[in-house]
């Protein structure tokens, strides 16, 4: 199988790890310094499926998707960008030749709500899939990855009704290379069950600079976060979307009981990025919310006010830091 990651953060190295020991020909699409470091001394994965390095003449890098060759069809382009960055990645993917293959498949490893229209406005939807991802990665450095914590299986499949056998062999050689994962006919039930996990989460764990673990531990944050997963329960289903339960009250006795147990010790990717100095991407997931629930008459106060606490967080960290590199 031949696969391009298009994106050498946390998740694309991850993946990628799997799919290289899993026998895959890879090919990532990085940055300067991930690709300088990726063709120096490889990659390496360690944490919780055990530690691995791959040596550099086992994967090929490239600077930009148009650089992929053509030397042999690809199979798969695994988007793993942030999601703000959909709309650039698209564009760029949609002129190059690998995304001009009706052959090639595009997965979108993706967090949040509303990449997969980006995509499906530029390609056949048909050829783009989603995957849902609950594992934590960790990029300790330019070509290493940890992984932290892992609450199921990566579950990926057709948000546009596509056959979802057309990526099992793809699921398959991921749980071959270490980190279980499957092909799902489910995929936008197992989408929002990750924005319920992740609209609780993630962002109140960023404002408050806290484990995930914390934020159940505390009764003050539990209530806020209940407030939070009712919200997006009534705006995905005035949106026509549905999930693995039938309310939020089912919800959050599984994501009290279950999910936030097996990521107790996890620190949010947005607190990571919040930290970098990095912009998060909140808008994919609390704004999401809030755009749904002004399209469709619903109000979210506990999500706006969210999603506006991060954006504040982002202008004033940067700003910190701006002013502390000039002194």
């Amino acid at each position: 199988m031949n696969v391009v990651v298009f994106g050498a953060g946390a998740v694309g190295l991850g993946i990628g790890s799997c799919l290289i020991r899993a026998g895959a020909r890879v090919t990532f699409v990085a940055r300067a310094d991930t690709q300088q470091h990726l063709e120096q001394q490889g990659l390496q994965r360690s944490g919780l499926f055990g530690e691995m390095q791959i040596p550099p003449n086992r994967f090929t890098v490239v600077s930009r998707i148009a650089d992929v060759g053509a030397e042999e069809p690809v199979d798969f382009v695994l988007v793993c960008i942030k999601s703000f960055d959909s709309p650039a990645a698209a564009e760029e993917l949609s002129t190059a030749a690998v995304g001009r293959a009706d052959s090639c498949k595009i997965v979108l490893f993706q967090n949040g709500w509303g990449n997969f229209e980006v995509f499906a406005q530029r390609f056949e939807p048909r050829r783009v899939f989603n995957a849902r991802v609950i594992t934590g990665f960790r990029r300790v450095a330019p070509g290493h990855v940890d992984v932290t914590v892992h609450a199921d299986a990566i579950k990926i499949g057709s948000l546009a009704g596509a056959d979802v056998a057309q990526v099992e062999a793809l699921a398959r050689l991921i749980t071959e290379g270490g980190i279980p994962a499957q092909a799902t006919p489910t995929i936008e039930r197992d989408l929002w069950a990750k924005m319920l996990y992740n609209c609780c989460l993630n962002p109140l764990g960023a404002v408050l600079q806290v484990k995930y673990g914390r934020l159940g531990d505390s009764e003050a944050t539990k209530a806020i976060m209940n407030e939070i997963a009712g919200e997006v329960f009534t705006v995905m289903r005035a949106a026509g979307h549905e999930t693995h339960w039938d309310s939020a009250v089912s919800f959050l006795a599984a994501f009290y009981g279950q999910m936030l147990p097996a990521t107790y010790a996890h620190r949010s990717s947005m607190l990571q990025d919040l930290t970098a100095g990095r912009r998060t991407e909140i808008d994919a997931m609390s704004g999401a919310v809030v755009e749904l629930g002004e399209r469709f008459g619903r109000p979210t106060p506990y999500n706006r006010a969210m999603r506006d606490l991060v954006r504040f967080k982002e202008t004033v960290d940067s700003g910190q830091r701006a002013v502390g590199s000039r002194q």
